[in-house]
C-alpha cells in the first residue's frame, strides 16, 4: 500500500497554516509553522500570487492532507460523493468523516488521525462486536464503534483519552465515557465539521 513517507511538518508549511498532523508536537514551540511559517524548498518564501486554479488545487490538497490519504483515495470518495443525492462537496465531508480512522481520532483515542489510523490497524476497534483493522470503513447511523476490553489497559490510549478529556465529540456521535465506546447517530453534516475546507473549490477544480 502506498503512503506518504516525507516529513508532515512540510505539509503544514505547504498549505501556510497548521493541519495539526503531528497531535501534542503541533502545539508546542517544536512546531515547523512556529519556526518557519513558509513554504519549503528553495523558493519558498517568494511565491507569486496563487491563481484561481492554485487555490483550488492547494485546496484540495488541504483536505487530503488533513485526512491523511493519496490522490486515487481522495478521488474515489469524491466520485462516491458525486453519486450521492445532494451537494457534492458537503458528502464529500460527510465521507471522510465517517472513516473509521476518523472517528477514532474524534472520539480522543487518538491525539492526531496518523496515530488514530495505526491504533485501527492494530486491531483495537470493533464495530457491532466485530474486530474491525480498516482505517479507511465506513461507519454508518446505528453503528457501535468500541475499544477492545483487551486494549483498556493501555498506557498510550489511556493517557490519550485522560488528555482528550475536553474534546467533545461531534453530534453525529453519541459517547459512552464509561464504556469507552460510541454509537453512530447520525450522519455528519457540514455544521459537525469544523476544518477550514472550502468544499466548492474541490468541486470546481475536478469539474475542469
Amino acid at each position: 500500500m502506498a503512503r506518504y513517507t516525507e516529513a508532515v511538518c512540510r505539509m503544514c508549511r505547504r498549505e501556510g497554516q497548521k493541519l495539526f498532523l503531528k497531535g501534542d508536537r503541533c502545539y508546542s514551540a517544536k512546531c515547523a509553522m512556529e519556526q518557519r511559517a513558509f513554504a519549503p524548498g528553495q523558493h519558498g518564501q517568494s511565491r507569486s500570487k496563487t491563481s484561481e486554479y492554485g487555490l483550488q488545487l492547494r485546496e484540495k490538497q488541504k483536505a487530503k492532507r488533513y485526512y491523511g490519504l493519496l490522490e486515487s483515495q481522495f478521488h474515489g470518495y469524491f466520485e462516491m460523493a458525486e453519486r450521492r443525492p445532494g451537494q457534492t462537496g458537503e458528502n464529500l465531508l460527510s465521507i471522510l468523516e465517517s472513516r473509521l480512522d476518523n472517528v477514532v481520532y474524534r472520539l480522543g483515542f487518538a491525539m492526531s488521525r496518523a496515530e488514530a489510523r495505526q491504533l485501527v490497524s492494530h486491531g483495537h476497534f470493533t464495530v457491532n462486536g466485530r474486530k474491525v483493522n480498516i482505517p479507511s470503513y465506513l461507519v454508518k447511523p446505528g453503528m457501535v464503534i468500541t475499544l477492545k476490553d483487551s486494549s483498556k489497559s493501555l498506557e498510550k490510549i489511556k493517557g490519550n483519552v485522560e488528555a482528550n478529556a475536553f474534546r467533545q465529540a461531534p453530534k453525529w456521535l453519541e459517547y459512552d465515557n464509561n464504556n469507552l465506546s460510541a454509537k453512530v447517530v447520525a450522519v455528519p453534516a457540514r455544521e459537525d465539521i469544523d476544518l477550514p475546507i472550502e468544499e466548492h473549490l474541490i468541486v470546481e477544480l475536478y469539474s475542469k
